[in-house]
């Protein structure tokens, strides 16, 4: 499992990105199955890492908000991950990078090939080359039974790789106290650093060939900012490659399941940390072992509460008293005409310690609801996307826009915000409060209620209570 650091899929040449350069994750879909309907359940990083790894939502499995630090959060001793459950049913398994989520036990790894720490400039995250060239023993240490090189001493148990880099997340500095400090006066660089990076080729962007997604404002600091952020997604790539032609190298690549995806949206106020769809709509692409339907795009809605179900399903593994909330899309992966695969529901608490802002959504094919619990606080902002120089140009300016919301709009919420996607992908229409669309509130709501009962939401209370 691939999992990068705050992809949008805007910014993937896969999925239509015309000018970022990604050629091995092109690959990897031509090669495979893209999803273009795929959705984390909570645009925050640690909270999605557990829904990633345990089938649950943040909500169920207790980790509410980030992990780090002060923020603190960590799931309940009680919930069995993706990989504790891999490691009893006979796999090795092994991380790198980017883990973010605690406690330890109920996310072990049999082996740490490199920890990465979080806003860390040196970590081995932002060098996702060096982090295949760590997996390679690890990936040479099995043997098929299949292959020619195959002995009865060299054939081993199946494996799950976690290869989680830091790119293309924001990138920081730190301060005496080791909190992370973001410069909001200039271009933040993701990473990039003067000289590069071990065996991964330059990839400049100019800002004037940018494409600037909707939901930000086309502005010098903005197009900026998005060059950078191209140059780490490429950079990001690079390793892919690396880790691809490593198992290509060891005889795996044909027999193991590859999974991309990414924790949630760009690290952008419009994206990152909400539940509009740049923050929630992602890539995901799924290499079978042995595909049948290469370059298959499959139009199924799932959610990141699906993958450790789908991959207990790949691996045979029942989660036993470990039940999960999502559901395995093992069988319809190169499926055409799905049916019954037309809604996700998504749950979002908090991000940093000072940011409660617990959302609830339930997003159909059309429409789309977005529960807004504590909508009488103004939307909290997170550090990095606070001193973003986008951000920062924005209030400097006084703009009254910022993509095609107002800044007014971004900031305070309504209690439920109803979108018809059809007719307005951007989510600038609420049609909550519009009497023609009271049935639909109605549906949607009950839908969510049923949700939030099924998996024993605490915030349930809320309808009713404040």
């Amino acid at each position: 499992m691939i999992v990068a650091d705050d992809h949008g899929r805007e910014v993937l040449g896969c999925y239509g990105a015309p000018t970022v350069k990604t050629p091995h994750i092109d690959q990897l879909a031509a090669d495979g199955v893209r999803f273009s309907n795929a959705f984390c359940t909570t645009a925050s990083c640690s909270p999605s890492r557990s829904v990633l790894l345990t089938g649950l939502q943040n909500h169920t499995n207790g980790m509410y908000g980030l992990e780090h630090q002060e923020h603190h959060f960590a799931s309940f001793d009680t919930v069995q991950s993706l990989p504790v459950l891999l490691e009893k049913a006979g796999y090795r398994t092994a991380r790198i990078g980017k883990l973010h989520v605690a406690p330890e036990k109920v996310y072990h790894f049999q082996q740490v090939l490199k920890g990465g720490g979080v806003n860390d400039p040196a970590s081995i995250g932002r060098s996702p080359v060096e982090m295949a060239r760590f997996c390679y023993p690890f990936l040479e240490a099995k043997v098929s039974a299949d292959q020619p090189s195959a002995t009865q001493s060299n054939i081993t148990q199946p494996f799950f790789l976690y290869f989680a880099t830091d790119d293309p997340h924001r990138s920081n500095t730190v301060a005496v106290d080791g909190s992370p400090v973001f410069d909001g006066t200039k271009p933040n660089v993701f990473g990039n650093r003067p000289g590069g990076y071990p065996q991964v080729g330059d990839h400049f962007y100019q800002p004037r060939d940018v494409r600037v997604p909707a939901y930000l404002p086309d502005t010098k600091a903005c197009r900026a900012e998005l060059a950078q952020y191209y140059e780490a997604i490429s950079r990001l790539d690079a390793g892919v490659g690396r880790l691809i032609d490593y198992l290509k190298d060891t005889g795996q690549y044909d027999n193991t399941l590859i999974v991309y995806l990414s924790d949630n949206g760009a690290p952008f106020p419009g994206a990152k940390t909400t539940l509009y769809e740049p923050g929630m709509r992602l890539p995901c692409i799924v290499k079978l072992p042995i595909p049948k339907k290469r370059g298959f795009v499959q139009d199924a809605m799932i959610s990141w509460a699906d993958i450790t179900p789908t991959l207990l399903a790949f691996a045979g593994v029942q989660p036993g008293n470990s039940p999960k909330q999502g559901r395995s899309f093992k069988d319809i992966i190169e499926q055409e005409q799905v049916t019954g695969w037309d809604e996700v529901y998504a749950s979002h608490s908090l991000h940093e310690v000072t940011m409660y802002y617990p959302m609830r959504v339930v997003r159909e094919r059309r429409y789309k609801l977005i529960y807004n619990i504590a909508y009488q606080l103004p939307f909290p902002m997170a550090l990095d996307l606070y001193h973003s120089f986008t951000w920062q140009d924005v209030l400097r300016t006084q703009q009254q826009l910022y993509g095609k919301r107002t800044v007014n709009a971004y900031v305070h919420r309504p209690r439920f915000e109803l979108y018809d996607l059809q007719t307005d992908p951007d989510e600038v229409k609420n049609l909550a409060a519009n009497p023609k669309f009271k049935a639909v509130l109605a549906r949607m709501q009950a839908k969510l209620k049923r949700f939030q009962q099924q998996t024993r939401d605490p915030w349930m209370s809320k309808w009713d209570v404040e």
